[in-house]
């Protein structure tokens, strides 16, 4: 059962200031116009250095919600970049709270049904079952930092792109190596559902036809997420160890 309101652990940037639009439009991967949305800092070379939510709260004034401990990196990252912009960029403290079934506030896609986060809300949290929250994530095939985003991970391995990045923006830290696999490639290994036996660790390797062909990421009892290369039948039977795998 999809519990009503949870609480959603974050770190927050503040970024404020008469060039605060512009110079996120150049170093984040979405488009800011339509914030709220979901966007990435990233390196030159299109590795994640954070996922991140853009809320514009008035007039210059974003706010930047990130992952637990990514902030101090987002700051830094982004104070290195600034030169002569005017902008202030500043850690801020909130506390989010994801709250199912729509209503006001950011919309939030992580658990694949209906919701919204609010800031600083009043609205009771339910006591989370991790293990339910995490089932609803990986059914949807959400990816989490730390489990499917990391600086191994390209964005659009994860699907990010179909989230996180605008296409007809201008440039931005990454912008080049994620253009050029949308437009004249295709990814390597993506990210899949599979139905498995028990819960796999992290990091346990997928096997087909004798060859190692991904990596276990996230699992409850009985399904999982893992990469699996593209090259790879989405009804092929893996197998993880002694146990097997499905689509």
């Amino acid at each position: 059962m999809t519990p009503t309101a949870v609480v959603r652990p974050r770190d927050y940037v503040a970024v404020r200031g008469p060039d605060a639009r512009d110079f996120l439009q150049r170093m984040v991967s979405n488009d800011v116009d339509a914030a709220p949305c979901s966007a990435l800092l990233l390196t030159p070379k299109a590795r994640v250095i954070a996922p991140l939510v853009v809320v514009r709260r008035f007039g210059d004034d974003y706010l930047l919600l990130t992952e637990p401990s990514l902030g101090d990196a987002v700051r830094s990252t982004l104070l290195r970049a600034r030169f002569a912009a005017k902008v202030e960029i500043e850690p801020e403290e909130h506390m989010s709270t994801v709250v199912f079934g729509g209503g006001g506030g950011i919309p939030n896609d992580e658990y694949g049904v209906p919701a919204v986060e609010v800031l600083d809300d009043e609205t009771p949290a339910d006591p989370a079952d991790p293990d339910e929250l995490e089932r609803l994530r990986i059914a949807a095939r959400r990816p989490r930092w730390g489990q499917e985003i990391d600086d191994r991970v390209l964005p659009a391995e994860a699907g990010l792109t179909d989230t996180h990045v605008s296409f007809t923006k201008g440039c931005y830290p990454g912008q080049e190596p994620i253009a050029r696999l949308h437009h004249r490639g295709k990814a390597n290994r993506e990210l899949r559902v599979l139905e498995v036996e028990g819960a796999p660790e992290p990091e346990t390797e997928i096997v087909y036809g004798g060859k190692v062909v991904g990596r276990i990421t996230s699992s409850v009892p009985g399904l999982a997420l893992g990469y699996v290369r593209t090259d790879v039948a989405a009804d092929a039977e893996l197998t993880l160890g002694e146990a097997t795998a499905s689509r």
